[in-house]
């Protein structure tokens, strides 16, 4: 059975009684060489564990546990459940859980399945619902999951904005923040039309590499990040004027700053590369130390 034939997913439909719930964002993916394109560039080996996000009907479900050493694929969707049963019941080496990945704590899920003492990877993949994709992506990082990938299918608006460079309209906190984790590398696109039902944008996938080394040295990454979120929270202003006011600072102490970083403070957040938004932070850091702020 092909699982991304529009046929097969007409006939679970019917099978079922199953029905699309928008809420949750469901497209199914009826693409093979989408399909293909996730799975070769997903790196997945023999000895890997896959954690799959949303799995559907279990189209990259089923490709992952041809080629990983387990499976655990998380649905939200309890209505799901008994079908992802059915076509993935030959595969004796996936686990389903019905659970919000948001609550679900993935590194348990990891140090139970013990793949890294026996020399696998952690890949994370999944065709991620659009209104959620950005709270999933951040929650793996900033938990500090022990994965070594993230190949995800995006709303390409989403995938734009993470791996877009400094001085882009799309620019923004989000790219800042997943770069500091991760190499991005876009993979394919995927046009609303390789899809169930049809959404109304296009998608984009891209491998997330997490890297062993953050790429800026940090004396506060509180400090670093609220320079990104407050600098991108008002990104028309200069950095002078839209980072007074943080962390108790007053226009002056910014000014100085600036200066202690070699920033001119007539810049915008987005014209600052990764290492400008650390040599800010780590002056901000400075000052604050100096002054015996909190």
């Amino acid at each position: 059975m092909k699982l991304y034939a529009p046929s097969t997913i007409k006939e679970i439909e019917e099978r079922y009684g199953f029905r699309f719930t928008k809420s949750l964002g469901q497209n199914f993916l009826v693409s093979k060489h989408i399909i293909d394109c996730i799975m070769e560039d997903s790196f997945i080996s023999q000895e890997d564990l896959v954690i799959e996000i949303g799995p559907g009907i279990g189209v990259l479900t089923e490709e992952a546990a041809r080629r990983a050493k387990r499976v655990i694929a998380i649905e939200i969707d309890k209505a799901l459940i008994p079908i992802l049963e059915d076509t993935l019941k030959e595969y004796d080496n996936v686990t389903i859980l019905n659970q919000d990945v948001l609550k679900t704590d993935l590194e348990e899920l990891i140090q139970n399945c013990h793949a890294r003492e026996k020399g696998g990877k952690v890949r994370i993949i999944g065709n991620l619902p659009y209104y959620i994709t950005t709270p999933i992506i951040m929650k793996i990082l900033e938990d500090g999951v022990s994965a070594d990938s993230i190949t995800v299918m995006m709303q390409k608006e989403v995938a734009d904005r993470i791996k877009s460079a400094p001085g882009k309209k799309t620019y923004g906190a989000l790219s800042v923040a997943v770069q500091y984790y991760c190499t991005v590398q876009q993979i394919c696109s995927a046009p609303k039309e390789a899809f169930v039902p049809k959404p109304k944008v296009d998608s984009s996938v891209l491998r997330l590499d997490i890297r062993t080394e953050h790429p800026v040295a940090l004396k506060s990454e509180k400090l670093f990040f609220t320079c990104v979120k407050a600098g991108f929270g008002q990104r028309r202003k200069t950095l002078l004027n839209s980072l007074t006011g943080v962390a108790g600072l007053s226009k002056e102490a910014v000014r100085e700053i600036l200066k202690l970083a070699v920033i001119d403070p007539v810049r915008r957040s987005e014209t600052l590369n990764l290492q400008e938004f650390a040599e800010l932070a780590n002056a901000m850091a400075d000052y604050k130390n100096n002054h015996h702020q909190e």
